[in-house]
């Protein structure tokens, strides 16, 4: 964490001015590793590994040892009502960015993740990706999971990138973006982001607000955050067809109940199999559909036509076996994994006035949105 951080950090209930900085450890690049930030009440949030954190209740890590070691007295603290629930989710997202640290740093990874963000966000290369950000002065990105994207937001943004997560990928994040002098890291609940609202002018989410107990809630949680006239970018999980829907809800049912360890072994079926259907290389031409289960007519992809509408089986021969097995753990062990039609999502977007919105065709799993925060 940087000391100029400080004055655009306002936790929830608490003045901006009303934070202090006590440094404990400070390295050599000018990032406090080891601190407090204290309220006027004598309240402290802790620096920890160079971020700091705002964590509250259950969803706070243990800080018997923190304190002890800095002479500080352990506050208990309270959080929302919901945090037990999201506590959950964090279990499986922080082991995975504990453990995939390099997922998306790797030069093999950048033209699949940054050409589907070209997708997501309706553009046409990564020129004008780059172009994009180069566009924006404050971002907020929440859920950065290894940081590889905030990292290439800052390489490009000539303001301020932050990154938001509430699991352990905001010390992963750090630990991949430190170098960079216009990219900060806070540990939080996106719920309670510790920023006044109407301060960034692009909020991107993406694949993140369903992984809280309430996807709308969190929608309108950061919406609040983006300035007038600024843009937010979202991505959330389709609802699926009946086929996909029931093998998803049984084998969910079953994984969230393992050790991440344990759900990463089960993901190794799953995984071999869009792998060995991938490699046939084969498709088949359906002259008519199948509206029961949402599948149209025409040629079809066989490793597609499963992973669309039966099971995922992510397979892509960009990402080694792990990063492979990864993204199917990724979709079927967090305990909050919300689907949502288009027409669903339109209407959050309606009930806030938004009227310059777009969603862009990225993938048949998701719905990616853009949209533009009136003036007024």
């Amino acid at each position: 964490m940087r000391s100029s951080l400080i004055p655009e950090m306002q936790p929830v209930g608490l003045d901006t001015d009303s934070l202090e900085l006590e440094v404990f450890q400070e390295a050599e690049d000018g990032h406090i590793i080891e601190g407090v930030l204290r309220t006027k009440g004598d309240q402290w949030f802790p620096i920890m590994d160079g971020v700091p954190s705002f964590l509250q209740g259950v969803l706070q890590q243990d800080l018997s040892a923190f304190a002890s070691r800095n002479g500080l007295e352990t506050i208990r603290t309270e959080a929302r009502a919901e945090a037990a629930e999201q506590a959950k989710t964090n279990e499986t997202f922080s082991d995975k960015w504990r453990r995939f640290k390099n997922y998306g740093i790797e030069p093999a990874h950048e033209d699949f993740l940054f050409g589907w963000y070209c997708k997501k966000l309706g553009l046409d290369t990564q020129e004008d990706l780059k172009a994009f950000y180069r566009s924006k002065k404050r971002i907020l990105e929440c859920g950065p999971g290894s940081g590889f994207n905030a990292r290439f937001m800052a390489s490009h943004c000539p303001g301020e990138v932050t990154a938001l997560d509430i699991s352990d990928a905001a010390f992963t994040t750090f630990g991949n973006t430190r170098h960079l002098p216009n990219c900060s890291v806070v540990q939080a609940d996106l719920m309670e982001a510790p920023f006044p609202d109407g301060h960034f002018d692009f909020v991107i989410a993406d694949g993140v607000l369903h992984h809280t107990p309430n996807t709308k809630a969190a929608f309108e949680a950061l919406y609040k955050k983006v300035a007038p006239g600024g843009q937010f970018f979202f991505y959330v999980y389709r609802q699926m067809g009946p086929g996909r829907f029931f093998c998803d809800n049984h084998i969910r049912e079953s994984f969230t109940q393992l050790s991440p360890e344990e759900c990463y072994k089960e993901c190794e079926g799953l995984t071999e199999l869009g792998r060995e259907l991938s490699r046939l290389n084969a498709k088949i031409t359906l002259e008519k559909p199948i509206p029961s289960l949402g599948i149209p007519a025409g040629e079809h992809d066989v490793q597609r036509l499963v992973y669309y509408n039966f099971v995922k089986c992510f397979w892509n021969e960009a990402f080694d076996y792990e990063t492979n097995n990864l993204v199917n753990f990724d979709w079927y062990h967090p305990h909050n994994a919300w689907q949502h039609s288009e027409e669903e999502v339109r209407g959050w977007i309606d009930e806030l006035g938004v009227t310059e919105f777009a969603f862009n065709d990225s993938n048949p799993n998701g719905l990616s949105v853009l949209l533009t925060k009136p003036e007024n």
